[in-house]
């Protein structure tokens, strides 16, 4: 094992894998978050707009969604995010979890927008609020704490998600280096163990630490 650690650069791969689940988590929840107010918009454009974005991205293979990003858009259709090609890819791994998760922020989000009786929504119109004033200030904030439990999910999804970015990522993140150590050392248990605990410390302190939060934040009804 001391002899993987010393030739292959392990750590720097969970690294790489610790700034695309980052990254992506962020622009997952801004998409997310714009996708939500579509959805429980009162215009039917923008409620059209957003299921269609839920249900085509929900049912669409995140592998292919890789693929097409740099093999489709950025190859063939010459949308380069950088000059150096690992980068690039880089970038577009970002770009595709946080497309592919923004649909599983949104329905958390839709799904705590549904947990808040009706009547406050009532209570904001009569109040002359708007429906942007009523989002901000009376649903989305009420809506988060509710979905802390599935976004929490949603976020450890995401962080096992990004060993698909191997498949344009290469060896650069930790499915990646896995599979380069196996072709070249071999398989042996110790070293999926290796991969393994690494992902269990990334994703089981998250686990504790959302189901914590969900508890104490819960809207009391």
């Amino acid at each position: 094992m001391g002899e993987i650690l010393s030739e292959y650069d392990v750590l720097g791969a969970f690294w790489v894998t610790i700034q695309l689940s980052v990254l992506s988590a962020i622009g997952s929840l801004l998409i997310g978050t714009v996708m939500a107010v579509l959805r429980v918009s009162p215009v039917a454009v923008l409620r059209l707009i957003g299921t269609s974005y839920v249900n085509i991205v929900r049912n669409t293979p995140l592998t292919l969604l890789m693929a097409f990003s740099v093999l489709g858009l950025s190859f063939i259709l010459g949308l380069q995010l950088s000059d150096q090609a690992t980068t690039n890819s880089y970038w577009w791994a970002v770009i595709m979890l946080s497309i592919y998760h923004g649909a599983f922020v949104c329905e958390a989000l839709r799904s705590g927008v549904n947990t808040i009786p009706p009547g406050q929504a009532e209570a904001a119109r009569a109040m002359g609020l708007t429906f942007g004033q009523s989002l901000s200030q009376v649903l989305l904030p009420q809506a988060f704490r509710g979905a802390i439990a599935p976004l929490g999910s949603t976020l450890i999804a995401l962080i096992k998600n990004t060993t698909v970015a191997a498949v344009i990522l290469g060896t650069a993140e930790a499915a990646g280096q896995l599979a380069e150590i196996t072709e070249n050392e071999g398989a042996s248990l110790p070293t999926f163990f290796l991969f393994a605990l690494g992902f269990v410390i990334l994703t089981l302190p998250l686990g504790i630490l959302f189901t914590n939060l969900s508890q104490r934040l819960s809207v009391k009804r």
